[in-house]
């Protein structure tokens, strides 16, 4: 352990992390990951790996923390990440399980973690319905291991992850519009996040609930909502970051450009001071193509022609002629947003088409149906050619 704590902070001291910033990057208490990098417990395979890629290591600690971790008849941990999939997954845990001297143990909370992340990481591409199946089967697990026999330091990381997996249900709950399932899995995921003394999560509870408000159209409590995310997030962390733009986009709605302006520039500016996490496309972990894509609506609602830059640098991170089905739902979006600021320079041939891209993606979720049903009435208004087409679109997309 003392090699692997000696490399791992002389790694973290040459990229200019502290372990603090470090256990915020990958989404661990910075007591437990302070105990670690002091020698005084061992590293699970999940940080080693985290720190590997945080400090660009090459697998250095990963084999450090696997010499001195694993038992000698063990075989080494293979890397492990759930997305959708079968039960195979929660079959092999609990073997896993059982034969750990724990009822639980860390070989257990490792994997269900990796699991939660690899969730998370799907949820740009997998469809709502389908990861939505996931999340159940993994909370379950999760409620099963809380009436086993555990340490208290098992029994925050249970509540910590029914926390995150309840979050994450409720936010696909919001993309479907079941709204009254949605408000279940965020009381459930603020109780476990307040027993677990875990800021952050209570932080996107109220960042959710501030989305929720913010596409029925109550611009008012979403900036109020923006605010308590803010207030008790922890600083500088991916939630902060989230729950500002949040903000920026509804005073946006509200009309209010000096202050969505500001909360753009708040954006960059925590951007800026934040440790990159190890796997960008995690859902709850910030990264640029966020803030870019946050910019780009924030902008177009604001009706800034700046917008059209940010929608553009989004949209061009799909490879040329991809599949529109496999886009990420963010360059959807960003085409809304794009067609919303065409529109608005009367650059009406474009707007259509970026319009009808993200409507026959078959890639936009009903919460935001509400937002091509905008850019129809905006070409029906101007009398366009492309109109009738448009609004037989939309209807076939939201009937």
């Amino acid at each position: 352990m003392t090699e692997f704590a000696t490399r791992a902070r002389a790694a973290l001291a040459e990229k200019n992390i502290s372990i603090r910033g470090a256990a915020r990057a990958l989404n661990y208490d910075g007591a437990f990951v302070s105990r670690v990098l002091s020698g005084k417990q061992r590293p699970s395979a999940k940080l080693a790996r985290g720190l590997d890629q945080l400090v660009g290591a090459e697998g250095s600690l990963m084999a450090l923390a696997s010499r001195d971790s694993q038992p000698a008849s063990s075989p080494k941990d293979p890397p492990w990440a759930a997305g959708p999939g079968s039960d195979d997954d929660l079959e092999a845990l609990e073997l896993a399980r059982r034969v750990e001297a724990s009822d639980v143990g860390t070989e257990t909370l490792d994997r269900l973690e990796e699991a939660f992340d690899g969730l998370a990481m799907a949820y740009q591409r997998a469809q709502p319905s389908a990861l939505l199946r996931d999340v159940r089967r993994h909370s379950s697990y999760v409620a099963k291991l809380l009436d086993e026999r555990k340490t208290l330091s098992e029994h925050r990381r249970l509540l910590v992850l029914g926390g995150w997996l309840s979050l994450l249900g409720a936010t696909l709950h919001v993309d479907l519009k079941e709204g009254a399932a949605a408000a279940s899995r965020l009381r459930t995921a603020a109780l476990l996040a307040q027993h677990a003394e875990h800021p952050e999560i209570q932080g996107w509870v109220f960042e959710t609930r501030a989305w929720t408000a913010l596409i029925s159209g109550d611009y008012g409590q979403a900036v109020d909502l923006s605010r308590a995310a803010q207030a008790i997030a922890p600083r500088g962390g991916s939630v902060a970051i989230q729950a500002t733009a949040q903000e920026g986009r509804a005073r946006a709605r509200l009309g209010e450009k000096t202050e969505a302006y500001n909360a753009i520039d708040r954006v960059q500016q925590l951007a800026s001071t934040m440790v990159m996490r190890a796997r960008p496309e995690h859902h709850y972990q910030y990264d640029p193509n966020k803030a870019t894509s946050y910019t780009a609506t924030t902008l177009a609602w604001i009706g800034d022609p700046a917008a059209e830059a940010p929608a553009r640098e989004v949209i061009g991170h799909s490879a040329p002629g991809s599949d529109p089905g496999t886009w990420p739902r963010r360059i959807v979006t960003a085409h809304l947003d794009l067609a919303l600021t065409l529109l608005s320079l009367d650059r009406l041939d474009e707007a259509t088409d970026a319009a009808q891209k993200a409507i026959l993606s078959g890639r936009l979720l009903p919460a935001n149906y509400w937002r091509v049903l905008e850019i129809v009435r905006a070409v029906e208004a101007r009398k366009l050619p492309e109109a009738p087409e448009l609004r037989e679109a939309y209807q076939e997309l939201s009937p």
